[in-house]
């Protein structure tokens, strides 16, 4: 539910006196901002310096040279330009026309940020969240969101959230986690859409409300984030805020399924082995399974072994029956411990070693080639 991802970007925005390089820049005539741009940069002038360093950055205008782009990033920086500091953070951050050097990066997103700069803002708090060129230090990670997010950051708004939600850096307080991750989902923010959806669902900070959990989830969705699209078709499928529709049920958890969601895949199989929403088709519920329980789903890897040993789908096996069963068991599920032994009660002992073997080998190579 809770995650701490963003990738690192660079600004893009031109600068330039009277906006003529913004205008330039806007309608895409590079040559302009060039025209404009490179004499006073090579006069020592940041805003025209910032400029030379994103043409050369983004290739417009220009061969993309990252050195190149570095350089002017750094005259600029060099005389306090906020937005080539952070540029020049985000550079060393991701190792772009130079070596990669996260303290490198957590300095000058520091002098970005200290000039109010919200995404250098976000970006400290993300290097004091992952411990890159600092201790690790969740207090401190805290702070810098909280400085971005009360400038209108969505994705500090969203990380937030996050640590309110776990209770990293500062104390619980899940009235908090919804605070920002509403603030962030009205901005459009997928990940917050989600996690408000979920925290709606679960009564987390505010009154459990099945049909607001749906509403967030649905924005989610259509975004194309697949753990809501997987919520989505969970809602549809038990009739939670929504009326009860297997059909809509089953749009959802494809969608989610295919983007590689394994609880969605799995929920599809069951779909499929029920017949709910669809024809039913056992060979298409084992192909479903088979996908989630390659990523390590337990409840998949259990539902495969029963497809094995009554043979829905595929040929009835007992060892490989007996393997999936053994390797949901291995995570304590109560119903594979139970299946994995009455097999072993069908089967010979050399049956029994060959499925422990598949077992280690599925297990070794992180479940795939099992069957």
């Amino acid at each position: 539910m809770f995650t701490l991802l963003k990738a690192l970007r660079r600004s893009t925005a031109w600068a330039g006196p009277e906006d003529n390089a913004l205008s330039a820049g806007s309608r895409g005539d590079y040559a302009a901002v060039l025209k404009i741009s490179q004499p006073p940069a090579l006069k020592g002038e940041a805003w025209a310096q910032f400029n030379m360093g994103v043409m050369y950055d983004n290739g417009q205008g220009m061969v993309q040279d990252y050195a190149e782009a570095a350089k002017w990033f750094r005259l600029a920086a060099q005389q306090g330009y906020a937005s080539a500091q952070f540029n020049l953070g985000v550079m060393y951050s991701n190792g772009h026309g130079l070596v990669q050097d996260y303290a490198e990066a957590v300095k000058w997103f520091r002098l970005a940020a200290q000039q109010g700069v919200s995404s250098s803002q976000y970006n400290l708090g993300l290097m004091y969240g992952k411990g890159q060129g600092v201790v690790q230090d969740y207090a401190e990670a805290a702070e810098w969101y909280r400085l971005a997010a009360q400038q209108g950051n969505a994705s500090a708004q969203y990380n937030l959230g996050v640590m309110y939600a776990n209770g990293q850096g500062l104390l619980q307080d899940f009235a908090e986690a919804v605070k920002w991750y509403r603030l962030a989902a009205q901005q459009g923010y997928a990940s917050a859409q989600y996690n408000l959806g979920v925290m709606y669902a679960n009564g987390q900070g505010l009154v459990q409300d099945y049909a607001e959990a749906v509403k967030w989830y649905r924005l989610a969705a259509q975004q194309g984030y697949s753990s809501a699209q997987s919520n989505l078709g969970f809602v549809y499928s038990n009739g939670q805020g929504v009326v009860q529709d297997y059909a809509e049920a089953v749009k959802w958890y494809r969608l989610a399924a295919q983007q590689g969601n394994a609880s969605a895949q799995y929920n599809l199989g069951v779909m499929y082995n029920n017949g709910q929403g669809l024809v039913q088709d056992f060979a298409e519920a084992v192909n479903w399974y088979r996908l989630a329980a390659q990523q390590g789903n337990t409840s998949a890897q259990s539902n495969l072994g029963v497809a094995y040993e009554k043979g829905q789908g595929v040929v009835q096996d007992y060892v490989k029956a007996h393997c999936w069963s053994n390797l949901a068991a291995v995570k304590g599920d109560a119903i594979s411990v139970k299946n994995r032994d009455i097999l072993a009660s069908r089967m010979t002992s050399e049956q029994i070693a060959e499925a422990q073997k598949l077992a280690r080998d599925c297990q070794a190579n992180q479940f795939r080639g099992c069957d």
